[in-house]
């Protein structure tokens, strides 16, 4: 097949998932209300079922909500009649997926939660299936044929469903009001942990942080910045509130004027500073804004900290 047609065709099969998907959009309404409410009123965890490639979806979702603030797990729907619904009790809630709703297994474990009083979302693509029926809430999604040669393989519904689980837990995340800051604790690994960490957790504190007075001579003052090293000097009253700081690069702007000065002379007022319970990912964004490398950390107008640029993880 030519390059342009093997594009043509992929580009194709995307934009037909894409319309599928505002169609999932335009579809939703009361079940998917009652289902976020369920979710939301869940005293135990949050169970996600499903077998095959939905069983396979079922896992992102769980995942997904696992890691937005609601206890949730993967039950594999084979799995579960040998032994594992063990793990489904009172004040659980189900996600119970199935694109025909009609799956033999499915049967024995909607009567299992039947049993412990379990509420139960279905995801289907069947309105009239058993799953349908069962389900306190059934999300059906809309007829849409399977893109791909012979439509044969899950394709566009395994989309939806995806797409369907993912404004569930978004929903779910937003109305409990889950945090940039509640998600960093959940992911303390890797680059996004990096940047969700509080400022507090990288920055210099105590000794290291380079501070003089106001009316200090220039002279002190760059042996200050020297010692500490971080290109920057934070400038306090007499009360010890930061009013200026002075960087490398005020230096070079103002070295020919000598240093017979003060430190209030050369400083730049109001200078950009941060919380230290803030993230790292604001500084970041601080950083990158105002083409600045240091940041005072302060508490109630008082320096507690410095973060370098360096100190951070890269920007992606």
């Amino acid at each position: 097949m030519p390059r342009q047609q093997i594009l043509d065709f992929a580009r194709a099969i995307l934009h037909d998932e894409a319309r599928a998907l505002d169609a999932l959009a335009d579809s939703l309404d009361g079940p998917f209300e009652e289902a976020v409410r369920l979710i939301l009123g869940c005293k135990g965890k949050l169970i996600v079922s499903g077998l095959g490639k939905s069983g396979h979806v079922a896992r992102k979702i769980a995942a997904t909500f696992a890691s937005t603030g609601t206890t949730a797990t993967f039950l594999h729907l084979a799995e579960a009649i040998h032994g594992d619904l063990g793990m489904a009790s009172a004040g659980d809630v189900a996600i119970l997926i199935s694109q025909s709703g009609e799956t033999a297994e499915l049967e024995p474990v909607i009567d299992h939660f039947r049993q412990v009083g379990m509420p139960i979302v279905g995801i289907t693509g069947n309105a009239g299936s058993m799953l349908a029926e069962a389900a306190s809430a059934a999300l059906v999604l809309p007829h849409w044929p399977e893109v791909g040669p012979e439509a044969v393989a899950p394709t566009t519904s395994t989309t939806m469903t995806l797409a369907l689980g993912d404004a569930l837990a978004m929903t779910v995340m937003r109305q409990k009001g889950f945090t940039r800051s509640d998600f960093g604790r959940l992911h303390p690994g890797g680059m996004l942990g990096a940047r969700l960490k509080p400022v507090s957790r990288l920055m210099h504190s105590g000794d290291a942080v380079p501070l003089t007075r106001e009316n200090s001579p220039m002279h002190d003052t760059i042996v200050e910045m020297s010692a500490k090293r971080l290109g920057i000097v934070g400038v306090v009253d007499r009360a010890g509130q930061l009013v200026g700081a002075i960087t490398d690069g005020d230096l070079r702007r103002h070295i020919e004027q000598g240093l017979d000065h003060s430190a209030a002379e050369f400083m730049t007022c109001n200078p950009k500073t941060i919380a230290p319970d803030a993230l790292i990912d604001d500084a970041l964004t601080l950083f990158e804004e105002h083409r600045i490398t240091a940041l005072f950390v302060v508490d109630d107008g008082k320096p507690v900290g410095v973060l370098h640029i360096h100190d951070c993880p890269p920007v992606r």
